[in-house]
Protein backbone atom coordinates (compact mmCIF):
# COMPACT_ATOMS: atom_id res chain seq x y z
CA UNK A 1 0.00 0.00 0.00
CA UNK A 2 1.20 3.46 -1.21
CA UNK A 3 0.59 6.51 0.65
CA UNK A 4 1.48 10.48 1.16
CA UNK A 5 4.44 10.99 3.18
CA UNK A 6 5.89 14.17 1.67
CA UNK A 7 5.18 15.12 5.09
CA UNK A 8 8.51 13.63 6.36
CA UNK A 9 10.57 15.15 3.70
CA UNK A 10 9.88 19.08 3.96
CA UNK A 11 10.36 21.32 0.44
CA UNK A 12 13.70 22.85 0.79
CA UNK A 13 12.69 26.54 0.75
CA UNK A 14 11.07 25.50 4.42
CA UNK A 15 14.82 25.14 5.84
CA UNK A 16 18.02 27.08 6.13
CA UNK A 17 20.06 24.85 3.68
CA UNK A 18 22.94 24.76 6.09
CA UNK A 19 20.88 22.95 8.87
CA UNK A 20 18.71 20.17 6.46
CA UNK A 21 19.89 17.14 6.42
CA UNK A 22 20.22 16.56 2.69
CA UNK A 23 18.90 13.04 2.43
CA UNK A 24 15.73 12.15 2.94
CA UNK A 25 16.92 8.91 5.61
CA UNK A 26 18.65 11.61 7.22
CA UNK A 27 14.83 13.33 7.94
CA UNK A 28 13.94 10.96 9.42
CA UNK A 29 16.25 10.16 11.57
CA UNK A 30 19.17 7.95 10.24
CA UNK A 31 22.82 8.43 11.24
CA UNK A 32 26.13 6.46 11.48
CA UNK A 33 24.55 4.75 14.87
CA UNK A 34 22.25 2.51 12.58
CA UNK A 35 24.34 2.89 9.61
CA UNK A 36 27.38 0.59 10.80
CA UNK A 37 24.73 -2.15 11.81
CA UNK A 38 24.51 -3.31 8.34
CA UNK A 39 26.40 -3.32 4.78
CA UNK A 40 26.28 -2.33 1.13
CA UNK A 41 24.43 -5.50 0.33
CA UNK A 42 21.91 -5.83 2.85
CA UNK A 43 20.71 -2.07 1.85
CA UNK A 44 20.76 -2.98 -1.56
CA UNK A 45 18.26 -5.77 -0.85
CA UNK A 46 16.54 -4.57 2.42
CA UNK A 47 16.53 -0.29 2.63
CA UNK A 48 15.72 0.95 5.46
CA UNK A 49 12.50 2.18 7.42
CA UNK A 50 11.37 4.05 10.07
CA UNK A 51 7.95 2.67 11.80
CA UNK A 52 6.63 5.96 12.11
CA UNK A 53 2.77 4.88 13.80
CA UNK A 54 1.80 2.04 15.28
CA UNK A 55 -1.66 0.98 15.29
CA UNK A 56 -3.18 -2.11 16.83
CA UNK A 57 -3.28 -3.94 13.62
CA UNK A 58 -0.42 -2.37 11.37
CA UNK A 59 2.98 -0.31 11.23
CA UNK A 60 3.09 2.27 8.97
CA UNK A 61 6.86 2.28 8.13
CA UNK A 62 8.52 5.26 5.54
CA UNK A 63 12.00 5.11 4.09
CA UNK A 64 14.06 6.61 0.93
CA UNK A 65 10.98 6.13 -1.60
CA UNK A 66 8.94 3.94 0.37
CA UNK A 67 5.56 4.25 2.41
CA UNK A 68 3.86 1.12 3.61
CA UNK A 69 1.72 -0.47 5.75
CA UNK A 70 2.63 -3.62 6.99
CA UNK A 71 1.33 -6.66 9.37
CA UNK A 72 2.13 -5.74 13.30
CA UNK A 73 5.16 -7.55 14.88
CA UNK A 74 5.25 -8.23 18.72
CA UNK A 75 8.43 -6.48 19.84
CA UNK A 76 8.46 -3.15 17.23
CA UNK A 77 7.60 0.42 18.28
CA UNK A 78 7.10 3.51 17.30
CA UNK A 79 10.64 5.12 16.09
CA UNK A 80 12.36 1.65 15.34
CA UNK A 81 14.25 1.53 12.41
CA UNK A 82 13.69 -2.30 10.04
CA UNK A 83 16.05 -3.67 7.27
CA UNK A 84 12.52 -3.45 5.14
CA UNK A 85 12.22 -7.00 3.50
CA UNK A 86 9.37 -6.20 0.57
CA UNK A 87 8.35 -10.45 0.07
CA UNK A 88 8.33 -11.12 4.25
CA UNK A 89 7.34 -7.92 5.71
CA UNK A 90 6.91 -9.65 9.42
CA UNK A 91 10.54 -10.88 9.10
CA UNK A 92 12.13 -7.58 8.63
CA UNK A 93 15.00 -7.01 10.22
CA UNK A 94 15.02 -4.77 13.29
CA UNK A 95 18.02 -2.96 14.16
CA UNK A 96 20.05 -2.02 17.17
CA UNK A 97 18.25 0.88 19.12
CA UNK A 98 19.66 4.10 20.27
CA UNK A 99 17.45 4.61 22.81
CA UNK A 100 13.90 2.98 24.08
CA UNK A 101 11.46 4.45 26.23
CA UNK A 102 9.10 1.17 28.04
CA UNK A 103 7.51 0.64 31.06
CA UNK A 104 5.49 -2.21 33.23
CA UNK A 105 2.44 -2.40 30.99
CA UNK A 106 -1.06 -2.17 33.36
CA UNK A 107 -2.49 -4.49 34.59
CA UNK A 108 -1.74 -8.17 36.68
CA UNK A 109 0.17 -9.94 33.91
CA UNK A 110 3.87 -8.14 34.65
CA UNK A 111 4.43 -7.66 31.11
CA UNK A 112 6.59 -5.27 29.43
CA UNK A 113 5.08 -2.06 27.13
CA UNK A 114 7.37 -0.46 24.78
CA UNK A 115 6.76 3.08 24.17
CA UNK A 116 8.96 4.66 21.56
CA UNK A 117 12.55 4.02 20.41
CA UNK A 118 15.54 6.08 18.90
CA UNK A 119 14.27 9.44 20.79
CA UNK A 120 17.09 11.63 21.31
CA UNK A 121 15.17 13.96 23.39
CA UNK A 122 11.78 13.22 26.21
CA UNK A 123 10.09 16.45 26.90
CA UNK A 124 8.20 15.85 30.10
CA UNK A 125 5.12 17.84 30.19
CA UNK A 126 3.53 18.94 33.72
CA UNK A 127 0.66 22.10 33.86
CA UNK A 128 1.22 24.50 36.47
CA UNK A 129 -1.89 23.50 38.22
CA UNK A 130 -3.33 20.32 40.37
CA UNK A 131 -1.70 18.61 37.87
CA UNK A 132 2.40 19.66 39.07
CA UNK A 133 3.56 16.08 40.66
CA UNK A 134 6.97 15.78 41.42
CA UNK A 135 6.82 12.19 42.37
CA UNK A 136 5.65 11.53 39.25
CA UNK A 137 8.26 13.98 37.36
CA UNK A 138 10.77 11.74 38.92
CA UNK A 139 9.52 8.68 37.42
CA UNK A 140 9.46 9.86 34.30
CA UNK A 141 13.03 12.06 34.33
CA UNK A 142 14.29 7.78 35.87
CA UNK A 143 12.60 6.83 32.79
CA UNK A 144 14.64 8.64 30.45
CA UNK A 145 17.53 8.46 32.24
CA UNK A 146 17.52 5.24 32.13
CA UNK A 147 16.83 4.78 28.42
CA UNK A 148 20.06 7.38 27.88
CA UNK A 149 17.78 10.12 26.08
CA UNK A 150 18.24 13.79 27.03
CA UNK A 151 14.85 14.74 29.70
CA UNK A 152 13.67 18.21 29.89
CA UNK A 153 11.07 19.45 31.95
CA UNK A 154 7.67 21.24 30.62
CA UNK A 155 5.68 23.53 32.65
CA UNK A 156 2.76 24.54 30.70
CA UNK A 157 -0.32 26.43 32.07
CA UNK A 158 2.45 29.09 34.01
CA UNK A 159 -0.13 31.95 32.32
CA UNK A 160 -2.97 30.81 34.79
CA UNK A 161 -1.36 30.93 37.78
CA UNK A 162 0.12 33.91 39.61
CA UNK A 163 2.74 31.59 41.78
CA UNK A 164 4.56 30.02 38.12
CA UNK A 165 7.89 30.64 40.09
CA UNK A 166 6.82 28.07 43.07
CA UNK A 167 6.28 25.45 40.05
CA UNK A 168 9.72 26.28 38.02
CA UNK A 169 12.06 25.85 41.54
CA UNK A 170 10.28 22.92 42.56
CA UNK A 171 10.66 21.34 38.71
CA UNK A 172 14.48 22.19 38.82
CA UNK A 173 15.26 20.99 42.31
CA UNK A 174 14.28 17.57 40.91
CA UNK A 175 17.88 17.15 39.35
CA UNK A 176 20.31 19.86 38.20
CA UNK A 177 21.10 17.92 35.39
CA UNK A 178 17.36 18.58 33.56
CA UNK A 179 16.45 21.50 31.80
CA UNK A 180 13.49 23.23 32.82
CA UNK A 181 11.28 25.57 30.60
CA UNK A 182 8.17 27.38 31.22
CA UNK A 183 6.05 28.54 28.21
CA UNK A 184 2.57 28.82 26.94
CA UNK A 185 1.79 25.82 24.93
CA UNK A 186 -0.19 27.98 22.06
CA UNK A 187 1.35 30.01 19.76
CA UNK A 188 5.07 30.68 18.55
CA UNK A 189 6.54 30.23 21.93
CA UNK A 190 6.96 26.07 21.45
CA UNK A 191 9.06 26.74 18.54
CA UNK A 192 11.14 29.38 19.85
CA UNK A 193 11.79 28.12 23.47
CA UNK A 194 12.45 24.42 22.15
CA UNK A 195 14.69 25.01 18.76
CA UNK A 196 17.59 24.15 20.48
CA UNK A 197 16.82 20.56 20.79
CA UNK A 198 14.08 20.32 17.70
CA UNK A 199 16.81 20.28 15.16
CA UNK A 200 16.28 18.74 11.69
CA UNK A 201 16.59 14.79 12.11
CA UNK A 202 16.51 15.02 15.80
CA UNK A 203 13.32 12.72 17.52
CA UNK A 204 11.76 13.86 20.19
CA UNK A 205 8.77 12.81 22.40
CA UNK A 206 6.30 14.39 24.37
CA UNK A 207 5.20 12.51 27.81
CA UNK A 208 2.55 13.10 30.57
CA UNK A 209 -0.54 13.11 31.69
CA UNK A 210 -3.95 14.11 29.56
CA UNK A 211 -4.31 17.36 29.65
CA UNK A 212 -1.23 19.01 29.64
CA UNK A 213 -0.75 20.24 26.97
CA UNK A 214 1.30 17.90 24.59
CA UNK A 215 -1.17 17.29 21.83
CA UNK A 216 -0.88 21.13 21.94
CA UNK A 217 2.59 21.86 22.00
CA UNK A 218 2.71 19.26 18.75
CA UNK A 219 0.29 21.38 16.93
CA UNK A 220 2.71 24.61 17.84
CA UNK A 221 5.77 22.75 16.48
CA UNK A 222 4.14 21.53 13.47
CA UNK A 223 2.27 24.68 12.80
CA UNK A 224 -1.20 23.05 12.01
CA UNK A 225 -4.12 21.32 13.88
CA UNK A 226 -3.20 18.28 12.95
CA UNK A 227 -3.98 16.71 16.36
CA UNK A 228 -7.22 17.06 18.20
CA UNK A 229 -7.01 19.03 21.72
CA UNK A 230 -9.62 19.05 24.39
CA UNK A 231 -9.95 21.13 27.55
CA UNK A 232 -9.27 19.80 31.30
CA UNK A 233 -11.71 19.66 33.24
CA UNK A 234 -12.62 22.50 35.71
CA UNK A 235 -12.74 20.60 38.95
CA UNK A 236 -9.78 18.94 39.43
CA UNK A 237 -7.74 20.11 36.74
CA UNK A 238 -7.90 16.03 35.05
CA UNK A 239 -7.47 15.97 30.98
CA UNK A 240 -9.12 13.94 28.68
CA UNK A 241 -7.29 11.78 26.14
CA UNK A 242 -7.34 12.72 22.98
CA UNK A 243 -4.08 11.22 21.17
CA UNK A 244 -5.06 7.39 21.26
CA UNK A 245 -2.04 5.78 19.26
CA UNK A 246 1.64 6.66 18.99
CA UNK A 247 2.97 8.57 15.78
CA UNK A 248 5.53 10.67 14.44
CA UNK A 249 5.05 13.62 12.99
CA UNK A 250 7.44 15.54 10.90
CA UNK A 251 7.73 19.52 11.80
CA UNK A 252 8.49 22.08 8.83
CA UNK A 253 11.80 22.31 10.54
CA UNK A 254 13.10 18.63 9.93
CA UNK A 255 12.60 17.47 13.31
CA UNK A 256 10.50 14.72 13.87
CA UNK A 257 7.61 14.70 16.89
CA UNK A 258 6.39 12.18 18.91
CA UNK A 259 2.82 13.11 20.88
CA UNK A 260 2.46 10.46 23.05
CA UNK A 261 -1.57 9.11 25.17
CA UNK A 262 -1.50 10.82 28.59
CA UNK A 263 -0.05 7.39 30.84
CA UNK A 264 -2.49 7.26 34.27
CA UNK A 265 0.18 4.67 35.50
CA UNK A 266 3.88 4.70 34.94
CA UNK A 267 5.11 1.86 36.73
CA UNK A 268 8.97 1.82 36.38
CA UNK A 269 11.32 -1.53 34.99
CA UNK A 270 14.61 -2.29 34.87
CA UNK A 271 15.21 1.43 35.29
CA UNK A 272 17.98 0.84 38.31
CA UNK A 273 20.49 3.20 36.52
CA UNK A 274 18.16 5.19 36.25
CA UNK A 275 16.31 6.20 39.33
CA UNK A 276 20.41 6.51 40.43
CA UNK A 277 20.73 9.11 38.35
CA UNK A 278 17.53 11.38 39.45
CA UNK A 279 18.27 10.60 42.95
CA UNK A 280 22.05 10.91 42.69
CA UNK A 281 22.67 13.09 46.04
CA UNK A 282 21.28 10.40 47.89
CA UNK A 283 23.12 7.36 46.12
CA UNK A 284 26.69 9.28 46.68
CA UNK A 285 25.70 9.50 49.91
CA UNK A 286 24.67 5.75 50.42
CA UNK A 287 28.08 5.01 49.45
CA UNK A 288 29.94 6.52 52.54
CA UNK A 289 27.57 4.13 54.84
CA UNK A 290 29.12 2.31 57.21
CA UNK A 291 27.84 -1.05 56.03
CA UNK A 292 27.50 -1.78 52.41
CA UNK A 293 24.53 -3.28 52.24
CA UNK A 294 22.54 -0.54 54.35
CA UNK A 295 19.10 -0.23 53.65
CA UNK A 296 19.12 3.35 55.11
CA UNK A 297 16.42 2.37 57.37
CA UNK A 298 17.83 2.52 60.89
CA UNK A 299 21.62 0.84 60.73
CA UNK A 300 23.93 2.73 62.44
CA UNK A 301 26.51 4.64 60.31
CA UNK A 302 24.07 5.28 57.65
CA UNK A 303 25.12 8.22 55.84
CA UNK A 304 21.81 8.85 54.21
CA UNK A 305 19.74 9.06 57.44
CA UNK A 306 22.37 11.55 58.86
CA UNK A 307 22.25 13.89 56.24
CA UNK A 308 18.15 14.03 56.61
CA UNK A 309 18.60 14.41 60.44
CA UNK A 310 20.51 17.41 59.45
CA UNK A 311 17.98 18.85 56.95
CA UNK A 312 20.79 17.95 54.05
CA UNK A 313 18.21 15.64 51.89
CA UNK A 314 14.49 16.03 52.10
CA UNK A 315 12.70 13.08 54.02
CA UNK A 316 9.69 12.95 52.15
CA UNK A 317 12.40 12.67 48.95
CA UNK A 318 13.85 9.86 50.07
CA UNK A 319 10.39 8.65 50.86
CA UNK A 320 9.66 8.55 47.27
CA UNK A 321 13.00 7.04 46.26
CA UNK A 322 12.95 3.97 48.53
CA UNK A 323 9.38 3.63 47.16
CA UNK A 324 10.76 3.50 43.22
CA UNK A 325 13.93 1.53 44.58
CA UNK A 326 11.32 -1.48 46.00
CA UNK A 327 9.26 -0.62 42.84
CA UNK A 328 11.72 -1.13 40.14
CA UNK A 329 13.33 -4.09 41.77
CA UNK A 330 9.53 -5.66 42.10
CA UNK A 331 9.01 -5.49 38.55
CA UNK A 332 12.76 -6.33 37.23
CA UNK A 333 12.26 -9.43 38.98
CA UNK A 334 8.69 -10.19 37.90
CA UNK A 335 9.74 -9.79 34.60
CA UNK A 336 12.46 -11.91 34.46
CA UNK A 337 11.09 -14.32 36.19
CA UNK A 338 8.08 -14.24 32.83
CA UNK A 339 10.66 -14.01 30.65
CA UNK A 340 11.95 -17.27 31.93
CA UNK A 341 8.64 -19.04 31.85
CA UNK A 342 7.96 -18.05 28.19
CA UNK A 343 11.66 -19.05 26.75
CA UNK A 344 11.27 -22.67 28.84
CA UNK A 345 7.73 -22.86 26.81
CA UNK A 346 8.33 -21.93 23.77
CA UNK A 347 11.54 -24.51 24.05
CA UNK A 348 8.91 -27.23 24.86
CA UNK A 349 6.49 -26.26 21.94
CA UNK A 350 9.36 -26.41 19.88
CA UNK A 351 10.66 -30.11 21.00
CA UNK A 352 6.68 -30.76 20.62
CA UNK A 353 6.45 -29.73 17.18
CA UNK A 354 9.57 -31.87 16.67
CA UNK A 355 8.65 -35.33 17.60
CA UNK A 356 5.12 -34.49 16.11
CA UNK A 357 7.03 -34.10 12.62
CA UNK A 358 9.28 -37.18 13.23
CA UNK A 359 6.44 -39.57 13.71
CA UNK A 360 4.85 -38.35 10.14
Amino acid sequence: MTRDYSQFFPPSSDLKAEKRPQSPLALLGWRHFFAQQTDVDELTQSPPVRVVEVHRNALHVVGDGLDEVIPPTEGITVGDWLMFDHDHPKSSRVLRRKSLIKRRAPGTDRREQLIAANVDTAFVVTSCNQDFNVARLERYIALAFEAQITPVILLTKSDLTSDHQHYIDAARAISPDVAVVALDARGDAPRSKLADWCKPGATVAFLGSSGVGKSTLTNALLGTETIETQSIREDDAKGRHTTTRRQLFATQDGCLVLDTPGMRELQLTDAASGIQDVFSDINNLSTQCRFNDCKHETEPGCAVLQAMENNEIDAARLGRWRKLVAEDAFNSATLSERRAKDKAFGKMVREITKQISKRR
